[in-house]
């Protein structure tokens, strides 16, 4: 393609967008003499759902589509994936993505998006396909008062090679499944970040992104993370001298990162809910390996490996903090490896249930898991060794809170301390057996236990 034919393209694609913005692009040329349409609700909780369309063209190949349906009952897209959604009123247009505009006789696409609703959420009764009315299968909403909240899980098609897959979310389990789940960027454009003011600026806003760090970065402070992010560490990645905070945001996950030498926290989570923290590796920081605080909700801590550290893990602010955390500090810690660490394995406050399973507790020289304030917390199916003081209740000024230890696994450590009910786990997930779990994590935790 020559320089003059090039800008022709770039030019026609930039009126295109403009076009669509002001609402001017009527449905690609390309024209279907059928199709059909299932539509599937995948997931719902108390204002939300998940759901996947599986379009099928019965007509003429197409080389770009739009779908549209009208919701019924005033719900909306919030968030989707594999097309380019657009909603006025209960009316929403899907447009294809680049990679899935081709669509043969006879081949089926699947697309997806979260939503919310109020009061009820029936089905779409008909879909049209640039324009043709299609046919199919739908299948009803489920009960709006589940008894758990799964996590929505997109089923995308395959993306172009040139942009890499979006991370697999499917080994989430505990707190984050809850509150409507946790997605981080979904299947949004991927960006690389070498430096730490390429991270700042991919992860501001609220916009969704998936964001992958290269080699190491080198920085100081806190860098700012904001909602609906995905923050994946490609091979050997690392971020060294500072932190990540994620404040006032929700919906973000920090995968398969190596933290080192922070000069505050390494990961911060503070008025922040729907958080995932897996498979990274922390050692020799300041303060805080992973602290979450200031009525965070909703999160799990799992597959990382905290070593060589005194303060691994605080949940909970402050003992006066009572008023703004009571009823939120929900946290999952599942399959965490902590050698050489002092305390904060977690240290709790207020949040109840707060549930630990499946963690392997190594040389631990002050205390593994504090429950104060008026906590609850599970302590389940965790392997210590060499931990004089595995559990207890209370920790320096604060007071006690309360603490069911069960199927836990102690060699060279002390029998610990509980007392007290906690709240029951309201989420599913599968516990290992306790004498296994050293060979499970030291398998699996940390930063390149896992292929992303």
């Amino acid at each position: 393609m020559t320089l003059r034919q090039r800008r022709l393209a770039i030019l026609g694609s930039a009126v295109g967008v403009l076009c669509l913005a002001a609402g001017l692009v009527t449905a690609p040329a390309s024209a279907a003499a059928g199709c059909q349409v299932t539509y599937s609700v995948t997931s719902q909780w108390n204002d939300g759902f998940g759901a996947n369309i599986a379009i099928t063209n019965l007509g003429d190949p197409l080389t770009g589509w739009q779908l549209k349906w009208s919701f019924p009952a005033g719900q909306a897209v919030t968030q989707g994936w594999n097309a380019t959604f657009s909603q006025s009123s209960g009316a929403v247009t899907a447009a294809n993505a680049p990679y899935n505009g081709d669509l043969a006789t006879g081949a089926t696409t699947t697309i997806g998006f979260n939503g919310s609703w109020s009061g009820s959420n029936p089905a779409p009764t008909s879909f049209t396909l640039n324009g043709v009315a299609c046919t199919g299968s739908v299948t009803g909403s489920p009960s709006p008062s589940p008894t758990s909240t799964p996590t929505p899980t997109p089923t995308p098609t395959p993306t172009p090679t040139t942009s890499p897959p979006p991370p697999d979310t499917t080994g989430l389990v505990g707190w984050a499944t809850q509150g409507g789940g946790t997605t981080g960027g979904g299947n949004a454009a991927t960006t690389t970040v070498t430096n730490s003011s390429a991270l700042t600026s991919a992860a501001s806003g609220t916009g969704a992104a998936v964001i992958r760090v290269s080699g190491t970065i080198s920085c100081s402070g806190m860098l700012r993370i904001g909602s609906n992010k995905t923050i994946i560490g490609n091979s050997g990645a690392a971020i060294v001298g500072c932190g990540l905070n994620v404040s006032g945001a929700s919906n973000v996950i920090i995968r398969n990162l190596t933290f080192r030498n922070w000069d505050d926290d390494a990961i911060n989570v503070q008025y922040s809910t729907r958080v995932w923290i897996d498979h990274n590796t922390l050692s020799n920081g300041y303060d805080g390996a992973i602290d979450i605080k200031r009525a965070s909700d909703y999160v799990t801590v799992s597959w990382n490996h905290l070593y060589d550290h005194d303060k691994a893990m605080l949940l909970g602010h402050s003992d006066d903090n009572g008023s703004e955390d009571s009823g939120h500090l929900r946290v999952t810690y599942h399959h965490n490896r902590l050698d050489g660490i002092t305390q904060r394995g977690p240290r709790v406050r207020f949040g109840n249930p707060v549930h630990v399973y499946n963690n392997y507790y190594l040389d631990v020289s002050g205390y593994g898991v504090a429950s104060t304030e008026g906590a609850g917390v599970l302590v389940e199916g965790n392997y210590f060794e060499n931990v004089d003081d595995p559990y207890h209740l209370g920790e320096a000024s604060s007071g006690p809170g309360t603490l069911v230890a069960r199927n836990n696994y102690l060699t060279g450590s002390g029998s610990g301390q509980q007392g007290g009910s906690v709240a029951s786990i309201p989420y599913s997930y599968s516990l290992d057996g306790a004498s296994s779990v050293k060979s499970i994590v030291i398998s699996g935790a940390g930063a390149g236990k896992i292929s992303l």
